[in-house]
């Protein structure tokens, strides 16, 4: 996206990556993890080291993630800016998420991707949230340390009622005609899949003929199946994997309700896409979800790791119900509201913001 974006500017962009050289031999086994850091942290360092006397003094090094920290160093004397996405890696391995502890090893990798970002003097962070973490857990000293938020990588609206049906029955999916409830996720730890499924069973049991729960995206594993089995047999949780982007705006601008009660995250683009159509949001009432959810979101606290997950679910589903019972009007006004925040999320704002970064990072090194 960055590399589009900047050409598109009039700027010259090279991207600088390492190359499978030993991972090709090694893309299987117990050895393919250790192939593939002697081609990230060994080879392709060499290989930069022999390219970098042939740039001009003016090249700005971009770092599209600070888990890229390893190669600051090789550029740390010349101008060069460190995006910023989250630090929860780093988090678990400091000890501090106890629902996801960090192997030995994994501490290790942390304290060496650490050690070389902490050597960069300019970062970009997608949240306040990410910029906190950085400084208190990362122990930077920078020069310049920026907040701008991911931009929407897909231009989603609100689709009418009739033409979102038509297209779920293109894809081949369940009409859903009076709406659905809705989460989207990766299945990544800090998603609380588990929990949705929890809130979702508590709302059930209140209703003769609940919406329907439709995950996308996440795999049903055991810890899944024990939340699965507590769901009452009016309800119904379906799962749906490789919609396209089209399909997705047209479940957000049918969907009641996007449930999003994650433990953490470094941004939450979910929240953005599914106010951008319009729909309703239920997130956790901690950063950076609730910075990036803004005042039309519902919130819920963050399940912590000794709570009653039955009470804590039980709150959700009485939010959720309240958010269901809105009567016609205030649900015009609430997505009046999600509407405009999700402008202020806009992709050619957040590349503007960057070049302007960017441009003052050059200029500071002349």
């Amino acid at each position: 996206m960055l590399e589009s974006a900047y050409i598109a500017h009039g700027h010259q962009v090279s991207m600088w990556a390492p190359q499978a050289y030993f991972y090709k031999f090694f893309s299987t086994g117990c050895l393919s993890k250790w192939a593939g850091y002697i081609d990230e942290f060994i080879i392709f360092p060499l290989w930069a080291r022999l390219n970098l006397s042939k740039q001009p003094a003016n090249t700005l090094f971009v770092f599209c993630d600070q888990a890229l920290g390893p190669w600051v160093p090789l550029v740390k004397n010349r101008p060069h800016v460190v995006h910023v996405h989250d630090l929860l890696a780093l988090r678990s391995a400091l000890g501090l998420l106890p629902e996801h502890p960090t192997s030995s090893t994994g501490k290790i990798y942390q304290r060496y991707i650490r050690w070389g970002f902490r050597q960069a003097k300019n970062f970009i962070s997608v949240s306040n949230k990410s910029r906190e973490d950085l400084h208190a857990l990362g122990k930077v000293a920078p020069i310049l340390s920026e907040v701008v938020y991911n931009g929407l990588n897909y231009p989603y609206y609100p689709i009418a009622i009739d033409e979102a049906k038509q297209i779920l029955k293109a894809a081949g999916l369940p009409e859903a005609e009076e709406g659905m409830l809705f989460h989207l996720s990766g299945y990544q730890w800090y998603k609380n899949v588990p929990g949705i499924i929890h809130i979702y069973a508590h709302y059930a049991k209140t209703c003769e003929k609940p919406l329907p729960l439709w995950l996308v995206g996440p795999h049903v594993d055991a810890q899944l199946q024990l939340a699965l089995d507590a769901v009452p047999s009016q309800g119904q949780v379906l799962f749906f994997y490789g919609l396209d982007n089209r399909v997705l705006q047209a479940v957000y601008s049918l969907s009641r309700a996007f449930i999003f009660p994650s433990l953490e995250e470094g941004f939450g683009w979910p929240i953005i896409e599914a106010q951008a159509c319009a729909c309703p949001v239920i997130t956790t009432d901690s950063a950076p979800m609730n910075e990036i959810g803004g005042p039309s979101a519902r919130y819920i606290p963050r399940l912590q790791a000794d709570d009653d997950v039955q009470a804590w679910a039980a709150n959700g589903a009485d939010v959720l119900g309240t958010l269901l019972a809105l009567d016609e009007v205030a649900r015009t006004q609430l997505a009046a509201q999600a509407l405009a925040w999700a402008k202020g999320f806009d992709a050619d704002s957040a590349i503007e913001a960057y070049l302007s970064i960017y441009r003052q990072v050059i200029d500071s090194d002349k």
